[in-house]
């Protein structure tokens, strides 16, 4: 599916390919640096991000935010995005149906914007890119590659915002997301 940006945004502001299309209040494609190195890939927005259109604006971005800070990562330096581009209503899990509709747009992204690592936030995100077998307390912050990618999955900052305890481990994937990203460069 080889889009220019403005094909893409055309095609998921017009898309109702699933039930989301009509309940969401803003399409929310992605935001960032569009020759970024590194790709922040989550599961679908929430209610800051349809209100906004803007991906992780709220609570949870605000956390990741942190993480990228103290590691040393401008957020203006990455680019982040969802497999949905629709918001499941109460925050749900992307059903497999949506995330099927919503894959080649994603793919697109990365097309687009080449990044040379992927981190997927959650495990909803790391079953879909990295394997659905994926187990995200047992293999988060390992690298896989995947074509031309390394990727990767961190907790989604959500899940840290329940369970703190979890919060040393994303600092220690995050500096080792860092180093691989110096290495790379």
């Amino acid at each position: 599916m080889g889009m220019t940006w403005e094909e893409l945004e055309s095609a998921c502001s017009g898309c109702q390919e699933c039930p989301l299309g009509g309940t969401r209040t803003n399409i929310v494609i992605g935001t960032g640096n569009r020759n970024a190195d590194i790709m922040f890939v989550g599961e679908a927005p929430g209610a800051d991000e349809d209100r906004t259109g803007i991906p992780f604006v709220g609570a949870a971005g605000k956390h990741l935010d942190k993480f990228l800070a103290a590691v040393g990562i401008a957020r203006e330096d990455v680019y982040i995005a969802n497999i949905l581009k629709c918001r499941p209503p109460n925050n749900r899990d992307p059903l497999p149906e949506e995330q099927d509709v919503c894959i080649k747009y994603l793919r697109c992204q990365v097309k687009l914007i080449r990044p040379k690592i992927i981190v997927c936030l959650g495990r909803i995100s790391a079953m879909r890119l990295i394997d659905p077998e994926f187990r995200i307390t047992k293999m988060h912050g390992q690298f896989f590659k995947k074509g031309d990618f390394h990727i990767c999955a961190v907790y989604h900052p959500s899940a840290l915002l329940r369970d703190a305890s979890k919060n040393e481990d994303m600092y220690r994937d995050m500096k080792a997301i860092k180093k691989k990203l110096d290495e790379l460069a």
